[in-house]
């Protein structure tokens, strides 16, 4: 793989990243959010990342599998073994490093060491470093328009998301400028999970199709460890689920008219 496409994915998931910094801008035009818009932004966010896990990861990476010449069940089965690998990892990690969601709460190892704004900081990177490792390995394969329609999906899911985000950290006593400061840095881990996720593709490509499908577990995980169950906890489940369908329908469409 070409220097080129390391550069590419680098500078596209940090382009994604910087989506969640456009969405906590936007903290200084609001108050608050009400429980109803902030699930639905949520919700927004999971359905895109949903689809994206599925049409620009999991079936990429199938068709990557029968391009290196795999049968056809076990392309499928490298694909899944990458998947389910990505999700046992995160589940890993939020078991064993201490972070605060803002409604389910603390996670992890139990710490009194840590301030609540850093495990907030912890939870929300554990949410991007997977999301720009989706980016990175969407362009080591080599399909540049594929990559693309993957950064513009997670930059878009990003904007709600880093507005939920920064609206939240108002609410428990946070200054606009520290929601916005702590939400916008966290976008920043997307571009090194970006350079790590290119990288690694390139550095052997029978690797792809695993690496796609671990990007793909790593994204589920969150969607459905942590997105939503936290837009389920409220009175809007309806909501949520059907901001989740827009979602996916969006990710859908502009990954069919632009990958």
């Amino acid at each position: 793989m070409s220097d080129n496409l390391v550069v590419m994915g680098t500078v596209y998931s940090l382009l994604a990243g910087l989506g969640t910094g456009v969405g906590a801008v936007l903290v200084y035009l609001i108050r608050t959010l009400s429980k109803r818009i902030e699930d639905g932004l949520l919700s927004l966010a999971a359905g895109i990342m949903l689809a994206a896990s599925v049409f620009s990861l999991i079936l990429p990476g199938i068709d990557y599998g029968l391009e290196l010449g795999y049968a056809e069940p076990v392309a499928v089965a490298v694909v899944i073994a990458g998947l389910l690998l990505g999700a046992i990892i995160l589940f890993v990690i939020h078991n064993y490093v201490p972070h605060e969601h803002f409604f389910i709460g603390r996670e992890g190892p139990d710490t009194r060491m840590l301030s609540r704004v850093w495990l907030f900081v912890i939870a929300i990177t554990l949410h991007n470093f997977p999301e720009g490792m989706a980016v990175g390995v969407g362009f080591g394969g080599g399909n540049i328009a594929n990559g693309q329609a993957l950064a513009l999906g997670i930059g878009l899911q990003n904007i709600p998301e880093g507005l939920a985000v920064a609206a939240s950290m108002l609410t428990i006593g946070y200054t606009r400028t520290q929601a916005f400061a702590v939400a916008f840095l966290t976008g920043l881990a997307e571009p090194v999970g970006g350079f790590f996720g290119s990288v690694a593709v390139g550095l052997t490509e029978p690797l792809l199709p695993w690496a796609l499908g671990f990007a793909a577990g790593a994204m589920l995980f969150i969607i459905s460890d942590e997105i939503i169950p936290e837009t389920h906890r409220g009175h809007f489940q309806n909501l949520a689920t059907f901001t989740l369908l827009v979602g996916f329908c969006v990710m859908m469409f502009l990954d069919a008219t632009l990958g």
